[in-house]
């Protein structure tokens, strides 16, 4: 059966380097196996969900190659969640509370003095009618509770291997907050049962959740889909990444530059087996995921690293897949100084400097003027390919002397007004003789 998978983002930031994991590892499960991805919108949080943090969500997944196949948002389903927590309600797994979180707080501090564990005791499930009634009557609105079932909820975890939660160490999880507004637990566990996920791939920070929502699946009738919680990437010093920071978000790492590739590189194989090296395509990336290879240790995330993948995908990538993008930065010179200079630029904005170098002005090559009017008066007549500049230097060489840096570094910075950059071989001919000669003469 194809799996149906889905990433369910809050739009209450923009997304970051370690939500697109989760989505990464989605999508290429769902892609490899011929599956369905969808898009879900937890927007339930009315007070901090924005529209434009939903939309900049979409736009993130579609520069990385990730179209969805369903979009959803939780805001467009209160029906189904009301009819499925009114179902809970009726099987007398869904039950009233009045403590105000002031009451639940000195309850918790009492059980902690006491040695005990600071989950809630149910003590609900012993109010009267009459006392409802009362609480009613002082205005208290109730919030729900799931009763859980207090015993060792067992799953096969695609990344952990075998594992388990005795529920009987938890709280029963609100459900419903007093004004009637619904909490992410059960939210979820209503839309995978609706839309008919099979499996869940998220972090691992939603292990203890799973045991809750198994429970939740099961009071609902719905089928318990497979679990997988990978590892969370962290930063350097071993912090978690949040959106609220606005670090390494997709968004300004695009802005930033970076090749949507190369972000979605580092963000998949950083602790895994896998090597961390820049793969061309999510279907190659996606052919590379094994949940079971994925490391437990937390996957530390190197921003520098970022850099060095970008530069090696760029070296690599053929001028036919940038061609239009270059043109956009005015740069032009075609395959020839595509050739020449893409192993000399971290980021593609990195061409446009070097065009630059080739159209001139240029400032450089004052420093030896008689040398260089040596070297402009062999140098040889159009036309001029590859093997010009070798030619040249031979008979620079020949007429001046001079060899090994004091030839090639007095030239290099007369034609590029710099001490570093492309083989000059590629770069003479785009340059051209005129440019050249005047170059040369300052």
């Amino acid at each position: 059966m194809p799996p149906v998978v889905r990433f369910a983002p809050s739009p209450t930031g923009y997304i970051h380097i370690g939500n697109i994991r989760t989505a990464l590892l989605n999508w290429c499960v769902a892609k490899r196996d011929g599956g369905q991805f969808i898009l879900r919108y937890d927007d339930t949080d009315t007070a901090r969900s924005r529209r434009e943090y939903a939309d900049a969500i979409k736009e993130d997944l579609a520069w990385l190659g990730m179209t969805p196949d369903i979009v959803v948002r939780q805001s467009d389903r209160l029906p189904l969640y009301d009819a499925a927590t009114a179902k809970l309600r009726d099987a007398a797994r869904l039950y009233p509370c009045y403590e105000t979180e002031e009451e639940l707080d000195r309850r918790r501090a009492l059980q902690k003095a006491r040695g005990l564990p600071p989950i809630y005791d149910r003590a609900a499930l012993k109010l009267s009618d009459a006392q409802k009634a009362a609480f009613e009557a002082e205005g208290r609105r109730p919030h729900w509770r799931f009763l859980l079932n207090h015993r060792r909820v067992e799953w096969a975890d695609g990344v952990r291997g075998p594992a388990h939660v005795d529920t009987s160490s938890l709280s029963d999880p609100v459900l419903v907050r007093a004004d009637g507004s619904y909490l992410y637990t059960v939210t979820s566990v209503i839309d995978d049962i609706d839309l008919g996920v099979t499996e869940i791939i998220r972090g691992e920070d939603h292990v203890t959740n799973t045991a809750v929502q198994i429970e939740i699946f099961q009071a609902l009738g719905g089928a318990v889909p497979a679990f997988a919680h990978h590892n969370l990437l962290t930063t350097m010093s071993g912090e978690g990444l949040s959106k609220r920071s606005g670090a390494l978000s997709i968004r300004s790492l695009r802005e930033e530059g970076f090749e949507p590739m190369a972000v979605s590189s580092l963000a998949l194989l950083t602790g895994t087996s896998e090597a961390v090296r820049p793969i061309g395509t999510l279907g190659e990336l996606a052919r590379l995921v094994d949940l079971s290879r994925i490391s437990r240790a937390p996957a530390r995330f190197d921003p520098a690293e970022i850099e060095v993948l970008n530069a090696r995908l760029l070296h690599e990538t053929p001028y036919g897949e940038v061609a239009e993008r270059l043109a956009a930065l005015g740069v032009g010179g075609g395959e020839a100084f595509w050739q020449a200079v893409r192993s000399n630029i971290v980021k593609l904005a990195d061409a446009k400097g070097w065009w630059e170098v080739v159209t001139g002005p240029v400032a450089g090559g004052a420093e030896d003027v008689a040398f260089l009017a040596k070297a402009a008066d062999v140098l040889p007549p159009v036309p001029w390919d590859e093997t010009t500049w070798s030619a040249w230097t031979d008979a620079v060489k020949a007429e001046t002397g001079a060899k090994g840096k004091a030839l090639f570094m007095p030239l290099r910075r007369a034609l590029t007004g710099l001490d570093h950059g492309p083989e000059l071989k590629g770069l003479l001919p785009l340059i051209g003789r005129e440019q050249v000669l005047a170059r040369l003469k300052g």
